[in-house]
């Protein structure tokens, strides 16, 4: 009887084929997506991982000079003199690579230097200037790496000596303090600091938010994938009502009958869930490159452009599609359980959802739109975090899409009177007839489409204000760091001479609110005056921090530390001043104050102005460029307003890449799911339609009517999303992002943009229409005719 009725069950889809290839790319849509984050996510974090290890740095404690200056390399004997155990590191930049020097013979033994183990590759490493790096980092010319899989990609590996003669220059960029020191050592010389560093734990701190991002656009798709599910689930039950009927009536019981129905969705969901783990690494595979372009322009963290297969998140996948199919089903089982042996035969139409199911619908919508609005009023008073964040747009999202039918329903009702004549009065009618039929497909596309006008306006937003930050940030014409404290002397008197004025530019790292931070020295000058953004500020500021009685800050620490004007800012153990005011400071990660130079210099005396900005004639540069390398300056050190301006904005262009990859996705699911519930209704709505025929509208005119009625569901859809999308960035940018990031982007219109995504709504709510449309003006006329014969 087990055998029977599993036979009988799947004879539909036998006979349903196109419903069930919907069932099964609806589920293997969602996992994908799905999968396709969760992959990414997981190689990156492996990736962090990978580098807190290397090199045996997962957490090591620093010696490094306070002003973040290099040290001479007669420091290490200095220090090994006085009883310090210290292993020397040179780091410098060769292109797009970070190259490392190190000294293998008072570095601490690390498992992930294999290479290392033997006398005799030790020996290679040391005379023979072996430098080795992962395989897909980037190439450097006139330099043959030596293949690590262990190193992080982006990071190079060799001997200092050989680092000092690639970098050109001989000093020590840290010192490693080894574990285990001598007992009663005298203090570290004046200027050195101690810093613990844990990388893979602060990039991953760092990027949390990112991937949460991430994991919240995977879990929208596979909640506007579900729909397709639910859809084709519904009307597969609701076709099969008579068959239940029959199955039971034959002595088939209750229980039996549920439990075959289950079976059948984790069959299903097994096929689908392998497929969608499949497609799901593909995606990753094509989305990786981008998330790495992300993740390095946003925090300078290596993630590989490969992707690695791992148990993890494939099961993650397949899981998310057994709990996916089981949830789309769990409504239809519960019906079956509770149908009579007796209920009617005829088949009703699934789409058509009665008024009170709609009606507790919508009250459902409510309470999460209530929800989403409590979070909204209250959230500054308990400091929402990123979760309460995503409840947000969650309760904003999911309610708005709960409420959608009702009102389409309402926006169509107000269309009915404006009709002109009886074929638009059908066709808005039979439009109106059909939403309930619709909604999930139309509940799929109002999320796609609020999500890309919620996360397209916060990108096109931060876009104009950041490139409005770099014009007044990047106000000096040429930018140039010397490598030695005696050439940026050298450097100092030069620009003195041959430019309008030269800026120098001296940084010290510190405690800020017991979080590291950096301290800006700046001198009494125009460029800051009328070139720097402040956001709040007291009315003498700058005077004030020229004076050296206050300071401002950066916006993530102002926001990060809740400061206010006025309040008290401890920058070393023995030097605190007032807040004067805060500045935007987009893509730093740290708190950042800024105080008056001489200052500065009177308490941190040390810091070597290895950093200029020059003020001059921009059509002087090239000129100067070339007295500048003949001085010594090497020429990447030598940047120029527009370069710096081009970069700047080339790694913006970069980093929401996967963002609108996600966003095409979202909205090419959605209008698969028009696709899926307008073929499978097509044949459903022969009774409403033949009448139609008989009374003289051709079949190609009623394939027209089929394209239009979408596109006007289509519209009035995106009319809907158009507010919701800007709640979502609203939502985006004064809570999410500030929780994220630290810093707050106005909302800026760009009626242009959500033009052109109305105009793809349109197109893919006329192109899911297209083949039902083709279906119906090549329907035989006898089907038509028989529906006039048939006992309906």
């Amino acid at each position: 009887m087990w055998v029977s009725g599993l036979t009988a069950l799947l004879s539909h889809w036998r006979r349903h084929p196109l419903q069930l290839l919907t069932l099964v790319a609806g589920l293997a849509a969602a996992t994908a997506l799905w999968t396709g984050v969760q992959a990414i996510n997981a190689e990156a974090r492996a990736s962090y991982d990978e580098a807190a290890t290397a090199l045996g740095q997962g957490t090591e404690t620093r010696l490094t000079r306070r002003d973040g200056e290099a040290m001479p390399t007669e420091s290490f004997a200095e220090l090994r003199r006085m009883g310090w155990l210290v292993s020397p590191v040179v780091e410098g930049r060769l292109g797009r690579v970070t190259l490392v020097g190190i000294d293998p013979f008072t570095l601490p033994p690390s498992p992930t230097r294999p290479a290392l183990t033997d006398g005799e590759s030790l020996g290679r490493f040391v005379s023979e200037g072996v430098v080795q790096a992962h395989p897909e980092t980037p190439d450097v010319p006139g330099i043959r790496y030596e293949i690590a899989a262990n190193l992080p990609v982006g990071e190079a590996v060799t001997d200092i000596t050989t680092a000092w003669e690639l970098l050109h220059r001989r000093e020590i960029s840290y010192f490693v303090l080894l574990p285990d020191q001598p007992r009663g050592l005298p203090p570290l010389p004046e200027g050195l600091v101690r810093s613990e560093q844990d990388t893979g734990a602060e990039i991953a701190r760092l990027t949390r938010s990112f991937h949460l991002n991430l994991t919240a656009f995977g879990f929208l798709s596979f909640a506007v994938g579900l729909f397709i599910v639910h859809a084709a689930m519904g009307l597969a039950f609701e076709q099969r009502r008579a068959m239940f009927r029959t199955l039971r009536a034959l002595g088939l019981p209750t229980g039996t009958v549920t439990t075959l129905i289950a079976a059948e969705a984790l069959a299903l969901a097994t096929v689908a869930g392998a497929l969608g783990i499949g497609l799901g690494y593909l995606i990753a595979t094509a989305l990786l490159p981008g998330v790495a372009a992300t993740l390095g322009g946003l925090y300078g963290a290596s993630v590989p452009g490969s992707l690695t297969l791992d148990w993890r998140w494939m099961a993650s996948g397949a899981a998310l599609a057994f709990v996916g199919a089981m949830a789309a089903t769990a409504t239809n089982i519960w019906r079956a359980a509770r149908m009579p042996i007796l209920a009617p035969a005829r088949p009703r139409a699934w789409a058509m959802a009665n008024a009170r199911a709609l009606r507790w619908q919508a009250v459902a919508g409510l309470v999460f739109l209530a929800i989403a609005g409590i979070i909204a009023a209250t959230g500054h008073r308990w400091e929402a975090g990123l979760l309460a964040g995503f409840t947000m747009m969650g309760g904003l999202l999911f309610g708005a899409a709960l409420i959608l039918p009702l009102a389409l329903d309402a926006a169509l009702s107000l269309l009915q009177p404006l009709a002109k004549g009886p074929v638009a009065a059908w066709t808005i009618a039979d439009t109106r007839q059909q939403v309930p039929g619709l909604s999930l497909a139309l509940m799929a596309l109002l999320l796609a489409l609020a999500v890309n006008i919620g996360v397209g306006t916060m990108v096109s937003s931060f876009r104009a204000t950041f490139t409005g930050w770099i014009e007044q940030r990047l106000a000096s014409e040429l930018y140039v760091t010397a490598s030695t404290a005696d050439q940026a002397r050298e450097l100092e008197a030069f620009l003195e001479a041959n430019t309008d004025k030269a800026i120098p530019l001296r940084t010290t790292e510190a405690r800020l609110r017991e979080a590291p931070g950096d301290i800006l020295g700046v001198i009494d000058h125009v460029t800051y005056r009328e070139g720097w953004p402040l956001v709040v500020s007291e009315p003498d500021a700058w005077a004030r921090v020229a004076a050296g009685t206050g300071a401002l800050v950066n916006e993530q620490l102002w926001r990060r530390e809740g400061l206010s004007l006025g309040d008290p800012l401890r920058l070393l153990p023995d030097w605190e001043l007032p807040v004067a005011g805060y500045y935007t400071d987009y893509g730093n990660p740290r708190g950042q104050a800024m105080v008056g130079q001489e200052e500065l210099l009177a308490r941190v005396p040390d810091i070597s102005p290895l950093r200029y900005a020059a003020r001059l004639d921009p059509a002087r540069i090239p000129e100067l460029r070339e007295e500048l390398e003949a001085l010594g300056i090497q020429p990447g050190a030598i940047l120029d307003q527009a370069t710096v301006k081009r970069f700047s904005l080339d790694v913006f262009e970069r980093t929401f890449l996967v963002t609108g990859a996600l966003n095409v996705l979202t909205l090419g699911v959605a209008a698969f799911a028009i696709l899926a519930s307008l073929t499978t209704l097509g044949t459903m709505r022969l009774p409403q339609v033949a009448p139609v025929w008989a009374m003289g509208i051709t079949r190609s005119r009623l394939a027209w009517l089929e394209l239009a009625r979408a596109a006007l569901a289509g519209a009035l859809t995106f009319i809907l999303a158009l507010p919701l999308g800007l709640a979502v960035a609203w939502a985006l940018l004064t809570v999410v992002n500030v929780q994220a990031f630290g810093w707050r982007l106005p909302l800026l219109p760009f009626p242009l943009d959500w033009a052109r995504l109305g105009v793809l709504a349109l197109l893919a709510a006329v192109a899911a229409a297209l083949i039902p449309a083709l279906r119906l003006a090549r329907t035989d006329p006898s089907r038509l005719l028989k529906v006039f014969a048939d006992e309906r």
